[in-house]
């Protein structure tokens, strides 16, 4: 093997160099740029598919319960799901599954499932099995549009407003209890905790099918899955950072432990909406964050001017979010 030919490979590059040639250029894939693809069952009638992946020792430690394993390949999918504004249907589950697994951990992992299965209203469909070394799980979820548009994540335009559900970097702050680089008081500890090893997806994306322009679920980090609103066109946003939505104990810790609020925004794992919206339509999120008694916060604009801007001054960002690298 040459050795230029073992250099590091992005995420991206692999798809951008390996895997896009074999969509043949399908609309329902949105050139691998969107949180899923869909299949037309009619021309008012589609399906969202989305697909997640995940890794014993990458994205969940080799002691973390199979109940918050099972929420996790759930929930995740569930955002991509909910960010193109459909609602869950079916899902696919696949297992990479060792030897020395119990039948309580099976029990365990299948009864989260039925309890979100209840709360959300899906079933599963089919799937697969397979001997591995480690714990690999991968679900294929298909979500229903009850008609109009998916939200794609294309559709930003100039003067459109920047808005978040929830709160960000919870997780990001379970994690690093977790890894022991924080500590603090029990209760503290075990709330972040609770918010990495359990993520809550936004379930609200059908609900702005008709009042966002572009769409994202924050999975990999706001500042990179912002990015991923504004390449398609080109622009820019303006953030006001002191309106992202931070808990105020999260706020103390960053202060306590001299975090980087970059650092937090480009973590990820916080299964929130990220969307854009025209002014106009601003009551209306109002109104539908009232009903629904979730958080949706206002955070900045779209610009005509290719960057993330903070408080009007441009972000140099090294990593602005998470990839796998080979």
């Amino acid at each position: 093997m040459k050795d230029n030919d073992r250099q590091t490979l992005s995420e991206s590059f692999i798809i951008n160099n390996y895997l896009k040639k074999l969509n043949f250029n399908k609309k329902e894939s949105f050139n691998f740029e969107n949180d899923g693809a869909y299949l037309s069952i009619s021309e008012n009638k589609k399906i969202v598919v989305s697909n997640d992946t995940i890794v014993e020792g990458v994205d969940f430690f080799t002691n973390d319960d199979a109940d918050s394993i099972a929420n996790k390949i759930i929930c995740y999918n569930l955002s991509d799901i909910s960010s193109m504004g459909a609602m869950p249907y079916c899902f696919n589950l696949s297992l990479g599954l060792p030897k020395k697994i119990s039948k309580k951990w099976l029990r365990s992992f299948s009864s989260k499932i039925l309890k979100l299965q209840k709360k959300y209203k899906f079933f599963l469909l089919g799937g697969d099995i397979a001997q591995t070394k480690h714990i690999v799980i991968s679900a294929t979820f298909f979500g229903r549009i009850a008609s109009g548009r998916i939200i794609r994540r294309d559709g930003a335009k100039i003067n459109d407003d920047i808005w978040v559900t929830g709160n960000l970097g919870n997780s990001f702050a379970g994690l690093m209890f977790k890894k022991n680089i924080i500590k603090t008081n029990d209760s503290i500890k075990k709330f972040f905790i609770k918010k990495y090893l359990y993520p809550d997806p936004c379930m609200i994306g059908d609900k702005l099918r008709l009042i966002a322009t572009s769409a994202i679920d924050i999975s990999d980090g706001f500042y990179g899955d912002l990015n991923k609103l504004l390449q398609p066109n080109n622009l820019g946003a303006n953030i006001d950072v002191k309106s992202i939505p931070i808990l105020p104990k999260l706020k103390n810790l960053i202060l306590s432990h001299k975090f980087k609020i970059n650092k937090l925004l480009s973590a990820g794992d916080d299964y929130e909406i990220l969307f854009t919206s025209d002014p106009k339509k601003k009551y209306l999120i109002n109104a539908l964050s009232k009903k629904n008694k979730i958080k949706i916060t206002k955070i900045g604009t779209i610009i005509n001017k290719k960057g993330i801007y903070a408080d009007g001054k441009i972000l140099s960002l090294n990593k602005k979010s998470f990839q796998y690298n080979f």
